[in-house]
């Protein structure tokens, strides 16, 4: 048996082409992600990864509508979305496939 600690993870991500990694592959990308109330992501797509992200804790905002825990979100390649905390937030985010630089600002042209 092997134990690692979250913190030490490139960002919460603990599977996929990262370093340090717990299982490094190009297939898929698993992380943990911890954000404090009133952070804010900017609207930004994918073209190749579908992202899915399940609330684990909290409260956010995506695209005007809000999610909570238990709820999953599914974004799909070329799908373009904002991420607004409103309460600090725990997620699992799940990318595949793996796709380092995948991901653009704003909306899709």
């Amino acid at each position: 048996m092997k134990k690692y600690q979250i913190n030490d993870m490139n960002k919460g991500w603990f599977v996929g082409d990262f370093s340090p990694t717990i299982i490094k592959t190009q297939e898929v990308e698993v992380g943990i992600k911890q954000y404090r109330k009133n952070e804010y992501e900017e609207t930004h797509h994918h073209k190749i990864a579908t992202e899915i992200t399940v609330i684990v804790s909290g409260k956010v905002r995506m695209n005007g509508e809000l999610y909570s825990a238990g709820d999953i979100i599914v974004i799909e390649p070329g799908e373009a979305t904002d991420f607004e905390v409103l309460e600090d937030v725990i997620t699992v985010v799940v990318k595949y496939p793996g796709a380092q630089n995948d991901k653009y600002m704003g909306r899709p042209n």
